[in-house]
């Protein structure tokens, strides 16, 4: 999918942002953010944060686009077996061409997961499995202790929106209702996968304009 043509010119980028306060979108621009995973829960908040007007995404995934994924990821039906970071590149710069986005297609390890993500200022978290969010965060909050992760914890099922939450401690913040085990039979569905991606984008959102464009990691 690529951008219409207009898309190209100055006038439409103008026209693009024409309603976003400037002080906010010029902090954003200036913002980079790191999404570990690009499934349910990273492909969402990418798709949020590029319509947002973050100026740099940078994310990291090993897998493909599987026919499963399309209940709850932002993939299409003709993106099936595509490698999942080179598809949502694309889907991003169908959304939003004015922004980077920087795609690594690799598992993230203890081992690389410092240099991947060395120049961002804000980290989010969209694992599946408990250990690699363990790894991510403990990774992160050692190397760049001054650094925000916006995690997620807990969203499988439909439903119970009064239990979904924001929680800091610290540099580590957690959305989702933080439950360790789903009902048997529940599976994530889309309504409340993106309603926690959507949270975390929104807090990341918060984070940066606080910031005020400042890099953390450029300090």
């Amino acid at each position: 999918m690529r951008p219409p043509p207009r898309a190209g010119t100055v006038a439409f980028a103008r026209e693009y942002f024409a309603r976003r306060d400037p002080v906010v979108l010029e902090a954003l621009r200036r913002g980079s953010v790191g999404i570990a995973g690009a499934g349910g829960l990273g492909s969402n908040v990418a798709v949020f944060l590029a319509r947002a007007g973050v100026g740099r995404l940078v994310i990291a995934d090993f897998d493909r686009v599987e026919p499963s994924n399309l209940n709850r990821q932002h993939y299409f039906l003709g993106q099936v077996g595509e490698r999942k970071v080179e598809a949502l590149r694309q889907n991003l710069l169908a959304i939003n061409p004015y922004s980077i986005y920087e795609v690594h297609d690799v598992r993230v390890t203890r081992k690389n997961a410092a240099a991947i993500f060395a120049r961002v200022d804000v980290l989010v978290e969209a694992f599946d499995r408990a250990g690699a969010k363990e790894m991510l965060i403990e990774t992160s909050l050692a190397k760049f202790p001054a650094r925000p992760v916006v995690a997620a914890s807990g969203l499988a099922g439909y439903g119970a929106n009064r239990r979904i939450r924001s929680r800091r401690l610290g540099r580590l913040y957690i959305c989702g209702d933080e439950s360790s085990q789903c009902p048997k039979g529940i599976s994530p569905m889309a309504p409340r996968v993106a309603l926690v991606a959507a949270m975390q984008a929104n807090l990341v959102v918060e984070l940066l304009v606080k910031m005020g464009g400042r890099h953390v990691q450029g300090q």
